[in-house]
């Protein structure tokens, strides 16, 4: 009897999966997409119902090649790809392929869906296979077809009227525009002034607390300035301060849905410190497979591009009777949580779980890297927590009154841990302006008269709003509708890599190539970078995939009026390469006026009289007019001509150069204090094509040491390593470390 051939889309997924089928099955992998648009032409006939041209990716035609020929003794082909739109694109373009090549008949190929990689979901899924889903295949293939028509006619554009290389995106570009407008809401922020009064208090017993102002004179207080405060301290702090009412009540506080996608995101950004990419990076390895106990490869967690939180009969009933014996009855509710999903999301999915709670994070931990277990750890715990019972806080105020003053303090005591004795969700920008709350209040009765310790105003002023992290960021494109969960990890480098927003201690800040194309993007295709209709682009593909929507009616609303956007942004858009701003700045070499121009790192001075003359200057603008960027000098002369080295910045970062330039081109690498191990030379900063810090010689390319952590000259205590490293962790914080993982040394930095 012939083998039945099962077709995968990573080596890792196929491994844990031909696990589970045995001898009689085939299992191969795809390595992804194995077909697509081509990258030289636009690949679309706009004119022909945006018939798409699809074509063998490059590297892809042996697998391919491979695929064809063992389906061609096969009985039965089943296509095992992920469950979701790309999943079914792959395995649609497969099908193609084979029935072309074999002649396979349809009834011989078959769809198999499954949600986590275990024997159990494997089994069934090959006993119940099902057929490819045309809709589903319709809604990747507009989106497919959608990104491209955008991306290939406005990127050249750009490349016209800024520089080469950049791009636009449907998706990519909104995100760039809510970074850039996050950015002129924080530059355009006045401060407004505003003042607490707060009175430090002792009662009978103790502990002392802080009471804050609440109402003066039966009104809320106002307190817009310090005058205002100082009257009121003048008025009441003679008087009696008299605990007027004591107020209990209990409150709950109940657990949250397990992960979806942009919650994992968010979470793994808040606790961990992972970018979206890293964190879908991780969890794609949980879900496809680990080696663990005696070297079985076991998918650790269901699939992790889901926007749903309904969770299994079989899942629900584990983690119960887990809950039940390793916390007790009180800690399991009465029946289970069921939590609602959004609007539109794909149910046939389930959350983000652990596939066994077996696999208890300890038991696995000494087969995952250090990564791996803390987002397991995560994703393990989010997931017993969600089916706990609520926690339990008693909450008491405080209302003190002092002549016409109200002032009042609250304190909140955890009662019943419930399930936060496993987990408890990180927040964004929490505030810490916590003034009259504390953890504890005394067991003071009502009626007492209490002691003024100190009565002290506090100015503070209205904060701009911030500026988003991963965690923001993801929330912010969720909750407006942006994409697709599965997108956001490569939205959030692509802007990055696109030099359009880089990110400064965790924020993100638009770069003045970001705010440029944005500006042009938003004044020329209003309506693509408009965030409600990107929005609705994204329910219509929705539509396509339930089957109330044609693919093919979509794009054209689209393409219509896009087309004639593009025809007028092609004629009427500003031309920033070939711009020139006449400033009031005078060239020391020939004296001619200079201008601000733009080039490949930016703007920049150059003299009017170019060619002739060939001078530049860096350029900054201070209160809107432009004043040329002062040159750093440093103590270091040129070897070739003698001349003082300055400092200049260029596409790797910074670098010294010889202040003669350009009749002197002598340039060297900036020093960090610490030699190479290898050679003995300094070693510098650097950065990579796509931007990314390293330390590496300056004796490239004969030596080519380099190290992504930065060096420090200090000498390891218990290996005697020339040099150590500095780390950061969000969770862990500064810390020096040696470079030997052997050695183990390390310690808290600054």
């Amino acid at each position: 009897m012939s083998k039945s051939l099962v077709i995968v889309e990573s080596p890792a997924k196929a491994k844990t999966i031909g696990k589970y089928l045995g001898k009689d099955y085939i299992v191969k992998a795809s390595v992804g997409h194995v077909k697509d648009l081509p990258t030289s032409k636009l690949g679309v006939d706009v004119e022909k119902n945006f018939e798409p041209t699809y074509v063998v990716i490059k590297g892809k035609k042996k697998v391919l090649d491979e695929i064809t020929q063992l389906a061609k003794t096969s009985e039965n082909v089943y296509l095992a790809t992920d469950p979701d739109r790309e999943g079914e694109a792959i395995a649609w373009h497969i099908a193609e392929e084979i029935r072309d090549r074999v002649k396979k008949k349809n009834g011989n190929i078959h769809r198999v869906l499954f949600n986590e990689i275990t024997k159990k979901a494997i089994q069934e899924a090959i006993k119940d296979p099902k057929e490819l889903d045309h809709h589903l295949f319709d809604a990747q293939q507009a989106r497919r077809v959608l990104d491209r028509l955008v991306g290939y006619k406005i990127s050249p554009l750009l490349w016209e009227k800024v520089k080469r290389g950049l791009s636009a995106g449907r998706v990519q570009s909104v995100a760039v525009r809510i970074i850039c407008e996050r950015e002129k809401e924080i530059e355009a922020f006045v401060p407004v002034e505003y003042w607490s009064l707060l009175a430090d208090l002792e009662g009978s017993i103790p502990p002392k607390f802080q009471a804050k102002l609440a109402e003066y004179d039966g009104k809320k207080a106002e307190l817009p300035n310090g005058s205002i405060v100082s009257q009121i301290k003048t008025e009441i702090e003679n008087s009696p301060f008299l605990l007027k009412e004591i107020l209990k009540k209990e409150r709950k506080r109940h657990p949250t849905a397990p992960f979806v996608t942009s919650k994992l995101q968010q979470e793994a950004a808040r606790k961990l410190g992972f970018t979206a990419k890293k964190t879908m990076m991780l969890a794609q390895r949980l879900y496809e497979g680990v080696e663990v106990e005696e070297g079985e490869p076991v998918g650790l967690i269901t699939y992790m591009r889901t926007d749903s939180t309904r969770i299994s009969g079989d899942a629900i009933g584990q983690v119960r009777d887990y809950i039940q014996k390793k916390y007790g009855p009180q800690f399991l509710p009465p029946q289970p949580w069921v939590y609602k999903s959004k609007k539109g999301a794909q149910d046939a999915h389930e959350a983000i779980r652990p596939t066994s709670i077996e696999y208890e994070p300890a038991r696995v931990k000494d087969y995952l890297d250090r990564d791996q277990f803390r987002l397991y750890e995560l994703i393990w715990k989010k997931f017993v927590a969600c089916q706990m019972e609520s926690a339990i806080y008693d909450q008491t105020t405080f209302n003190i009154t002092s002549g016409k003053a109200l002032f009042r303090a609250t304190g909140s005591i955890l009662k019943f841990s419930g399930f936060t004795q496993v987990y408890l969700e990180g927040e964004d920008d929490v505030s810490t302006d916590q003034e009259g709350e504390t953890e504890v209040l005394p067991n003071l009765k009502e009626g007492e008269l209490l002691k003024l310790l100190q009565l002290d105003g506090k100015q503070h002023f209205t904060q701009p709003p911030p500026r988003f992290t991963e965690a923001s960021l993801v929330k912010e494109l969720e909750e407006k509708g942006i994409g697709r969960p599965s997108t956001y990890a490569s939205i959030l480098s692509t802007i990055q890599d696109k030099k359009y927003s880089e990110k400064i201690e965790g924020k993100f800040y638009p770069t003045q190539l970001g705010n440029i194309v944005n500006d042009l993007l938003t004044a020329h295709f209003p309506k693509i970078l408009n965030v409600t209709f990107t929005a609705k682009m994204e329910q219509e593909l929705d539509e396509v995939e339930d089957g109330s929507r044609s693919w093919v009616s979509t794009l054209q609303d689209f393409y219509n009026p896009f087309a004639e956007t593009l025809a007028e942004a092609k004629v009427q858009m500003k031309d920033i390469k070939r711009q020139e701003i006449a400033t009031d700045i005078s060239c020391e070499k020939c004296g001619k006026p200079m201008v601000v121009k733009w080039g490949r790192h930016g703007e920049f001075l150059a003299c009017s009289g170019y060619p002739e003359c060939k001078n530049t200057k860096e350029v900054k603008r201070e209160e809107g007019a432009y004043k040329v960027q002062e040159e750093k000098t440093t103590t270091e002369v040129c070897e070739k001509c003698g001349a003082p080295m300055v400092f200049k910045r260029g596409r790797f970062g910074e670098f010294l150069a010889c202040s003669k330039y350009p009749e002197c081109k002598s340039t060297k690498a900036i020093s960090i204090g610490v030699n190479c191990p290898d050679c003995g030379k300094p070693l510098s900063e650097r950065k990579t094509k796509r931007g990314k810090s390293f330390f590496g010689c300056t004796g490239y390319p004969n030596c080519k040491f380099a190290l992504w952590d930065r060096p420090i000259n200090e000498t390891c205590p218990q290996c005697q390593s020339p040099y150590l490293l500095q780390k950061f962790s969000k969770k862990e914080g500064n810390k020096v470390v040696c470079p030997k993982k052997e050695c183990g040394h390390e310690k808290v930095s600054a």
